[in-house]
């Protein structure tokens, strides 16, 4: 019996991002959105190009699209979480990635302007 091939040039990658109002996986998704790099940036993601650009950078990383906070930037002490969660495949590698923010303006912060967790 013939094992099944690809018939893909390019390694598949397909992701999902959510962002989510509390501090586990349970929380209610506020959005989501899709994002598919290989062989062109797609999905409902808006900036599929950019974040494609910027996760390749990256080696694949969505640590590495966290930054220190902007220090410029002054954001209440009040803690009401928001999760962003990474779920799929990226070139062929199973992937699930998860982080919590003390709240959006921590979060908006640490992304630091990053196309890959705009949406």
């Amino acid at each position: 019996m013939a094992e099944a091939q690809s018939t893909s040039l390019y390694a598949p990658t397909a992701l999902v991002f959510t962002l989510a109002q509390g501090d586990n996986l349970t929380a209610p998704v506020i959005r989501a959105v899709t994002l598919n790099c290989a062989p062109t940036p797609r999905g409902t993601h808006p900036l599929p190009e950019a974040a494609c650009a910027a996760l390749n950078a990256a080696g694949g990383s969505f640590d590495h699209q966290l930054a220190s906070p902007d220090t410029h930037r002054v954001c209440p002490m009040i803690y009401a979480p928001v999760t962003l969660t990474a779920d799929g495949v990226w070139q062929g590698d199973r992937v699930a990635w998860k982080h919590t923010f003390s709240n959006t303006c921590v979060m908006s912060a640490t992304l630091n302007g990053t196309p890959v967790f705009a949406f």
